[in-house]
C-alpha cells in the first residue's frame, strides 16, 4: 500500500492523464471509469445474450496486476504522455519495490496495487485487447481484468480463446488462467457477482451463487449466538452491510432471492434471541410478555437447538415482523423494490424489453411470475395471482394499473411478504419461507 503522500502525488498524476486516456478507451471498457458502473456492463451482456450470442468465453488473467510487463506499459503511456518528468515518475512508482517483514524487495513487473494510479495503468494496458476485440468484430465487455466475449456458437467460442490467448501471451506478455477461464453457456457462469437465466424465451440477471453464499457468510458472523453487542447494535451492523449490498445487486430480476434472504435473516435473530434469552422459565416469560398464549410459549421455550425453535409457532407469533420494526430493523425486500422502483423513475429506461403475458410457475401453485408492462419502459418481473382475473398484475410489487409505489407498500406476517395496496384492496401474497437448513 502506498503512503499518503505517494497517494496524492498518484491522485494528481491520475486525474491529469484519465481526460487524455479516457475518450481513448473502448465503449466496451467499464472498469474504474468515470460515469461507468458494473451494472452497466452486465446490461451490456445481457443485450448480447438476447441478441442470440448465447456462448460466452470467460477470460481470466492469471494475477494480472502481479505480471504487468513495466517496459510494455510504459511504452502505452508514452503513446500519449510526452513529458519526460511524469513518465520517469510512473516509472518510479512501478518499480518501488514492497516491504514485507521489513525487508524490501524490487518489482521487476506488476501494477502496485492499493493506489489511485493502479486502475488507470491497467486499463491502458488492457486497451490494446479491446482495439484488438473491436478488429475483428466480436462481442465483449470488460470490467478490469475481467474479460467476457459472447459468440453464437462453442466452436466459435473455443476459436476465440485460443486465438485471444496467443495475442496476450504474445503482445502483452500476460498468461490466461486455464483453469478458470472456459467457454460456456452464460446461465453457467458468473460475472461481476451476477449471472443469467433464461425464462420463457426472455433472458433475466440473477445473483451468482457464489455471491449469495458469501452475503449469506457474512450476515451469519454478524448474527452468530455468542457474539457480543446489544440487539440493536446487531441491526445497525446489519443495515450497513444490505444496504450496500442490495444497492449493488438490485438489477437482479429475482425478488424471490431477496425474499427468501430476507426471511433466512429473521430466523437467524430469533435464534439469536432464543439463546440470549438462556433459561426455558426466562424463554417461557418473554413469549408470554410478547403476546404468545401460554400453552404455546411453553413448547417454544424448551429445546436443545436453537435454529429449530427458531421457526417454531411460539417464536414467529412472539418475534414477528412488527417485533423487528419496531427494533429497528428495515426490510430487505421493501429496500430492494424501492430501490428497484426509484431506478425505473430516475432512468426511464431499464434493462430490456418487455414481453407481455410470458409466465412460469412457481413454487407457490397460485402464483406465477409474468411480465406485462409498456415496451418503452422497462422489463421487470410482474407477480400475478391467478385465483382471480380480476386481481391486479404486479410490476416491481406495484399493479401496473397505477405504477404509483406511493399507493402501495410490501406486509409481512411471519416469513411471508404481501405486496397490497394501502387502502386494504386487492392482497397478492408470495411466500419467503426458508428454505435454507442448518442456519
Amino acid at each position: 500500500m502506498p503512503t499518503a503522500i505517494d497517494r496524492l502525488i498518484q491522485q494528481a498524476i491520475a486525474q491529469g492523464l484519465t481526460p487524455l486516456f479516457e475518450p481513448r478507451f473502448s465503449p466496451q471498457s467499464y472498469g474504474y471509469r468515470p460515469g461507468r458502473r458494473a451494472q452497466d456492463a452486465v446490461e451490456t451482456a445481457q443485450g448480447y445474450i438476447r441478441a442470440g450470442y448465447t456462448w460466452t468465453v470467460d477470460l481470466d488473467l492469471e494475477k494480472f496486476f502481479d505480471r504487468v510487463n513495466h517496459d510494455k506499459l510504459m511504452a502505452r503511456v508514452a503513446r500519449v504522455v510526452k513529458d519526460q518528468r511524469v513518465l520517469a515518475h510512473i516509472r518510479k512508482y512501478l518499480e518501488s519495490g514492497v516491504m514485507i517483514n521489513g525487508v524490501v524487495l524490487e518489482s521487476e513487473e506488476g501494477v502496485p496495487q492499493g493506489g489511485p494510479l493502479s486502475p488507470l495503468l491497467s486499463n491502458i494496458m488492457l486497451d490494446d485487447l479491446d482495439k484488438e476485440l473491436e478488429k475483428r468484430g466480436v462481442r465483449f465487455v470488460r470490467y478490469a481484468d475481467d474479460c467476457n466475449i459472447y459468440v453464437k456458437s462453442q466452436r466459435a467460442g473455443e476459436r476465440v480463446m485460443n486465438s485471444v490467448r496467443q495475442f496476450l501471451e504474445r503482445k502483452l506478455s500476460l498468461k490466461v488462467n486455464t483453469r478458470k477461464s472456459a467457454v460456456d453457456r452464460p446461465w453457467k457462469r458468473k460475472f461481476l457477482g451476477f449471472s443469467f437465466y433464461e425464462r420463457q424465451g426472455e433472458v433475466k440477471i440473477k445473483i451468482a451463487e457464489k455471491a449469495l453464499d458469501r452475503c449469506r457468510e457474512k450476515l451469519r458472523r454478524l448474527t452468530r449466538r455468542t457474539r457480543e453487542g446489544t440487539l440493536e447494535e446487531i441491526i445497525q451492523e446489519l443495515h450497513q452491510y444490505s444496504r450496500g449490498w442490495i444497492g449493488y445487486f438490485q438489477l437482479a430480476d429475482t425478488p424471490h432471492t431477496f425474499a427468501d434472504l430476507e426471511g433466512w435473516l429473521r430466523r437467524r435473530l430469533r435464534q439469536l434471541v432464543w439463546s440470549r434469552w438462556k433459561q426455558s422459565t426466562t424463554r417461557f416469560r418473554n413469549l408470554v410478555a410478547l403476546g404468545v398464549p401460554p400453552h404455546i410459549a411453553r413448547q417454544g421455550a424448551t429445546g436443545t437447538s436453537p435454529w429449530r425453535k427458531a421457526h417454531s409457532p411460539a417464536m414467529q407469533m412472539g418475534l414477528n415482523n412488527a417485533y423487528w420494526r419496531k427494533q429497528g430493523l428495515q426490510s430487505i425486500t421493501e429496500f430492494y423494490l424501492k430501490l428497484r422502483a426509484t431506478a425505473h423513475v430516475t432512468r426511464g429506461v431499464g434493462v430490456g424489453r418487455c414481453v407481455t403475458n410470458r409466465s412460469a410457475s412457481v413454487r407457490d401453485p397460485h402464483v406465477r411470475w409474468c411480465e406485462s408492462c409498456d415496451t418503452k419502459s422497462h422489463s421487470n418481473l410482474l407477480r400475478l395471482r391467478q385465483r382471480s382475473e380480476r386481481n391486479p398484475v404486479f410490476c416491481h410489487g406495484y399493479p401496473t394499473q397505477t405504477c404509483d409505489p406511493s399507493n402501495w407498500m410490501v406486509r409481512s406476517s411471519g416469513d411471508n411478504v404481501s405486496f397490497i395496496r394501502k387502502n386494504g384492496q386487492h392482497p397478492a401474497r408470495a411466500t419467503d419461507d426458508c428454505q435454507h437448513q442448518g442456519g
